[in-house]
């Protein structure tokens, strides 16, 4: 068999007038090339940055393409020298595919800043299909002690959650508030609970069915987007795809602290908000904001081995491959208990 199933993104969509925005196709399967392995995969996660490529906030440099960066399956194949993974075994890809090697930012292991980098998914093909191949130094081994639909959000959800608890400077015993609750903040609160264990978690989200997830992970309080926290807020971790809460967040925040923004686009729909600033009260006694930019394999690397040893297990709702659009709608539409995981079907 030299052909596989996959779900390709042809052209930029309006999601409020398509619930299909992937096409089920058979295409080739990738011949692996020099350095790179062929990965027989098994689950992928869906992630809201696949919203922002069919949307058009982050466009695909190239049409049709496979989405996907959140990979967990088993090598294949390899390329002339790739010999780092002995085929079979279980492989993870993330969201960075690959980077120069040789910027500043390279070289100074914030290769998550490189101008040359390149996303799974959206620059390349990813895991939304039965193969695909990466250059096997941006694969990571994938510990044991989880499932295949278990690791694939540990590798975008859980590393970009991770690096946006390090930019956080969280310290034990401070107040965190996590605005949106879906797969990368359910992430960063288990997290949380074992790192921190006397750092209180304060969630905002606008499903009640979030809020009482939150509480259910062991958050102390969980409320709207649009509410006040019971108390002010050392830190706050970001993960929506809407701008009213980065206004509601930093009325929350204590003077001296820190919101970090998690999200690799913001929609424009209720970008007025931003009209809602006032100075004195949202940005004055040295608050901070920082944005988080992509992954570096330490991120993931690190995440991997921190969600094995706590343990971190993810909450995961799973889909066919030929569902892929209804698990996209879903999150679309804010139907979210945990991460969502498309699980491939090889027969």
């Amino acid at each position: 068999m030299n052909q596989m199933n996959a779900m390709m993104l042809v052209r930029i969509h309006d999601l409020n007038k398509t619930e299909a925005p992937l096409v089920p196709q058979t295409v080739p399967i990738p011949t692996p090339g020099d350095h790179e392995i062929l990965i027989r995969v098994a689950a992928c996660g869906v992630c809201h940055t696949e919203l922002d490529e069919i949307e058009g906030r982050t466009p695909p440099p190239r049409l049709p393409v496979i989405p996907g960066h959140q990979v967990v399956g088993r090598v294949q194949g390899s390329g002339t020298g790739a010999v780092q993974f002995p085929t079979g075994q279980r492989v993870g890809v993330a969201w960075i595919n690959r980077t120069c090697g040789c910027c500043e930012f390279c070289l100074e292991e914030r290769e998550n800043l490189c101008p040359e980098f390149v996303a799974t998914g959206r620059d390349v093909h990813g895991g939304y299909a039965q193969y695909m191949t990466v250059n096997e130094a941006f694969a990571y081994p994938i510990p044991d002690r989880f499932s295949d639909a278990q690791a694939a959000p540990l590798l975008c959800a859980g590393a970009i959650g991770y690096r946006s608890m390090v930019l956080c400077n969280l310290q034990d015993g401070q107040r965190l508030g996590l605005t949106g609750f879906g797969a990368s903040a359910h992430l960063v609160l288990k997290m949380v609970k074992h790192r921190f264990p006397d750092v209180r978690v304060y969630v905002f989200a606008r499903s009640a069915g979030e809020q009482a997830f939150a509480r259910a992970l062991g958050a102390v309080w969980a409320g709207d987007t649009k509410d006040t926290a019971p108390q002010p807020l050392d830190r706050i971790i970001d993960t929506t795809p809407a701008w009213t809460p980065v206004v509601e967040a930093l009325k929350n925040l204590k003077p001296g602290g820190r919101l970090v923004i998690n999200a690799i686009r913001k929609e424009v729909a209720d970008r007025d908000a931003l009209l809602r600033l006032d100075y004195s009260s949202h940005l004055w006694h040295e608050k901070e904001i920082k944005s988080v930019a992509n992954v570096a394999r330490s991120d993931v690397s690190r995440f991997l081995e921190l969600a094995d040893r706590i343990p971190i297990i993810p909450e995961v709702e799973t889909f066919s491959l030929e569902a892929a659009n209804r698990a996209l709608m879903e999150l679309k539409n804010r139907r979210i208990r945990g991460a969502k995981v498309l699980v491939m079907d090889h027969r």
